[in-house]
């Protein structure tokens, strides 16, 4: 693998900050003792500036170029959070806080972009300025774009943006992108069902939410088969099924259904939702009951630009041989996306190798991984932004 050979040189340090990370997982945007650690290493390699608190608790770096004739700015960005999640992976270096697990590799994300910030403050051979975003709460907090709205493009003149993420599944030593959209937005759905509750032994005097909503599931699932186009992806899953009764006699008078929706499409996106309001709805008319639904939008699609991922390909394939350029998208979803939305860039797949999957309480982020993901960063800098 023809990595940088600083970064072989500096693995075994990267590896034991990202296992002092992963031992120390916090949520959401509670990254303070991550934040802290990253600043710490950031302030040892001299970088010419740091700025906490953007985003809530994102660290934003700046590295400046040996030259800046061109005015070039580009945005490196890692996530920093991690999971509630018990960890079941058996590594000696285990998280030592119950009930959170660093269960998606942010931990080695952010280890290689503090790999990247160090050979990138020693070299400095680019002409330009890099920018290092160190994002919070990934996971269901939106930090990507908290960061976005506190300005983070505009303050630091980013033109370009990029970000990886570690991949199970694909073998250690490759690097995976595609134009275009690359993971799935995601929304969910509150349906609350009111009808009328009733003695199991009398249904006529009733209106059975039961029932009703049970008609609501199946119909929904009818949206994709019958309403999106058959070449376009979405994926509709109603996750929770709960009523108001807890005895076997009872008719509930309310039952409430949870669920997600996920496309690569922004019309199917708005299409799914216009026809979840309209199944629930007037199926639950057609019984006598009334469905009031409650949408709750999430991340959008993440949707990479044609010519930044052909420089992230050009990258790739200059520090490993096994790139894949039309890697298949997946239904995942990814708040990077938020960054895509401000500046055109690209977000690439580090494989990870045959381990359990993100989010699972067995996932092992594989280190040997390290050194190609610092070295894709540093040479996209070098390349984007040749020395003068």
């Amino acid at each position: 693998m023809p990595i940088k050979n600083r970064f072989a040189e500096m693995h075994d340090e990267i590896t034991g900050w990202r296992r002092h990370l992963h031992a120390h997982p916090e949520l959401l945007y509670d990254v303070h003792e991550t934040a802290g650690f990253v600043q710490e290493r950031l302030g040892e390699f001299g970088v010419d500036e740091i700025t906490p608190g953007i985003g809530r608790t994102g660290v934003v770096a700046v590295i400046k170029g040996k030259t800046d004739t061109r005015g070039r700015v580009i945005g490196l960005r890692a996530d920093m959070d991690a999971l509630p999640i018990t960890e079941a992976s058996g590594v000696d270096y285990a998280s030592t806080v119950p009930g959170k697990m660093h269960a998606c590799g942010h931990d080695g994300h952010t280890s290689i972009l503090l790999g990247a910030a160090k050979y990138l403050s020693e070299t400095r051979n680019f002409d330009g300025t890099v920018v290092l975003l160190f994002q919070p709460a990934e996971e269901g907090g939106a930090g990507g774009k908290a960061m976005v709205d506190d300005g983070v493009m505009d303050r630091w003149n980013i033109q370009e943006v990029y970000g990886l993420h570690n991949m199970p599944g694909l073998p250690v030593g490759q690097i995976a992108a595609r134009p275009g959209p690359l993971l799935a937005s995601s929304d969910e759905f509150e349906i609350v069902v009111t009808g009328k509750g009733g003695h199991a032994a009398a249904p006529h005097n009733a209106i059975d939410t039961t029932l009703v909503a049970s008609q609501i599931v199946v119909s929904l699932h009818t949206i994709v088969s019958r309403n999106v186009d058959p070449i376009k992806r979405v994926v509709l899953t109603v996750g929770t099924f709960n009523t108001d009764s807890n005895a076997s006699n009872v008719i509930a008078h309310t039952a409430r259904l949870e669920g997600t929706v996920r496309t690569l499409d922004p019309d199917m996106r708005a299409l799914a939702e216009e026809r979840v309001r309209r199944v629930a709805e007037d199926t639950a008319s057609a019984f006598g009951a009334r469905a009031e639904v409650k949408w709750m939008p999430g991340y959008p699609v993440t949707v990479n630009t044609e010519d930044e991922t052909a420089h992230a390909i050009d990258a790739a394939r200059a520090v490993t041989p096994d790139v894949d350029p039309e890697t298949p998208p997946i239904m995942p979803s990814e708040d990077f996306a938020y960054m895509l939305e401000a500046r055109p860039g690209a977000y690439v797949f580090l494989g990870n190798g045959d381990t359990a999957m993100c989010h699972h309480p067995a996932y092992v982020f594989d280190d040997e991984a390290i050194p190609l993901g610092c070295s894709w960063f540093a040479e996209l800098v070098e390349r984007r932004m040749p020395a003068a």
